[in-house]
């Protein structure tokens, strides 16, 4: 079988319940809107980072034996105790939501490209950025950190982080993980080329059963998940050079890239994603569910950690199914609220739209520069956090429109 040879049709599969075809050419609003908002939500949870009471001291050096500096680049002394909340909000889904709707579009860029030119393309798009954004946007980034830690000069920092052992890439983690995952799905679908539509026409029969979809989502997550974490801190990172990724989570985070291929190799507009389906149509059931699940489960987590059984094996996998279910609930209640409110185009979210891969590649650079720049004013955490956020997105979306009038990055971005 020749890897640009495209993937076969859907005749090809026996188990279905009706004809399962690519989707549809159009450009589907409410999926790249969604991705466009979780783009903005990756800037604020950075954003608000510095200003979480939760946040670690400064670091000594770069060196120290405990380097929370890669997850918290600046530490200012003024909090905001909604930093916390929408930080843990956050974190219990936008990353697993952003590799389900990656995932969306993966079947039918096979089967146009076939595996060949789907395997460049994504070479091309995914692995010059994360080559570009580890290599310049990681060091401009953490270098603010550096600097809040007492030390100065470019030498002293070169040897500092050189002397990691590794090399931080900040958030392009998901760039390259989304590569592999991309590379993963390609060669399943090179030795069995028939799993997708599959899957999908599996999926379809619970279009309008979003429940049982739901459970599906959380048992598949939780049975991958809950090993892991019980063996792993589930803060623990796992680092080979500049390739990192939360080690707990890669697993769930390939489901949700896995679910989010088979749903889209039905048509989205075909199955549990329809703009007038079940999931849609009750978007404030789902909304509340989610509000619902977020509250019980962070009451769950002070519980247990107020708790001297904290430490046992069986609260952890409880507190564990917890996040499966709160990640599985709130993914489809953004959903649901995007599949039914977004369908007309704006022009100022067409730009944003266009322009989020660019401003999630180079965000990082910009909040730690505009945090170490307010670290000694004495606004509130929330007018630090508000400035910072504001200004970090308007610079990215200015500088990602800039790049993209050149050529050769506008292929890329």
């Amino acid at each position: 079988m020749s890897l640009t040879k495209t993937i076969p049709s859907v005749a090809e599969v026996r188990t279905r319940p009706n004809a399962v075809g690519a989707p549809a050419p159009d450009y589907n609003i409410s999926i790249g809107y969604l991705r466009a908002f979780l783009t903005v939500l990756v800037v604020a949870h950075h954003a608000a980072l510095a200003y979480a009471t939760f946040a670690p001291p400064v670091a000594p050096s770069l060196v120290a034996p405990v380097r929370w500096w890669q997850a918290f680049p600046i530490v200012d002394l003024h909090k905001w105790g909604g930093a916390d909340t929408l930080v843990g909000f956050n974190d219990t889904f936008f990353m697993s939501l952003m590799f389900f709707i990656s995932g969306l579009f993966v079947w039918r860029s096979l089967q146009r490209k076939g595996i060949g030119d789907f395997l460049h393309n994504r070479t091309l798009r995914l692995g010059i950025p994360f080559l570009g954004a580890a290599a310049i946007i990681a060091p401009l980034a953490y270098y603010p950190t550096y600097l809040q830690t007492g030390h100065h000069g470019i030498s002293g920092f070169a040897h500092q982080w050189l002397s990691l052992g590794y090399w931080p890439a900040g958030p392009a983690w998901f760039v390259w993980l989304l590569l592999a995952f991309d590379c993963a799905a390609a060669a399943l679908c090179f030795y069995k080329p028939g799993w997708v539509e599959a899957v999908g026409c599996f999926l379809a029969r619970l279009a309008n059963k979003p429940i049982r979809f739901l459970g599906y989502l959380i048992g598949l997550s939780a049975a991958v998940y809950i090993p892991m974490a019980v063996r792993f801190n589930p803060l623990a990172w796992t680092q080979f050079g500049p390739l990192a990724f939360q080690t707990s989570r890669i697993l769930p985070y390939l489901v949700y890239f896995l679910m989010g291929i088979a749903v889209g190799a039905y048509g989205i507009e075909h199955g549990i994603l329809a703009s007038t389906g079940k999931l849609a149509r009750r978007w404030l059931l789902w909304s509340g569910a989610a509000l619902v699940v977020f509250l019980a489960s962070s009451a769950f987590f002070i519980m247990i950690v107020t708790s001297a059984k904290a430490t046992s094996v069986s609260w952890q996998a409880a507190a564990d199914l917890v996040f499966t279910i709160t990640c599985a609930t709130t993914t489809l209640a953004i959903l649901a609220l995007f599949v039914r409110f977004v369908k007309k185009s704006r022009r100022v979210f067409n730009s944003l739209r266009d322009n989020a891969y660019g401003i999630y590649l180079v965000h990082y650079a910009f909040v730690s520069w505009l945090q170490y720049a307010l670290l000694k004013s004495q606004l509130s955490g929330f007018a630090k956090l508000t400035i910072v956020l504001s200004l970090a997105i308007v610079l990215s979306w200015i500088t990602t429109a800039a790049l993209r009038r050149i050529p050769a990055c506008a292929r890329i971005l």
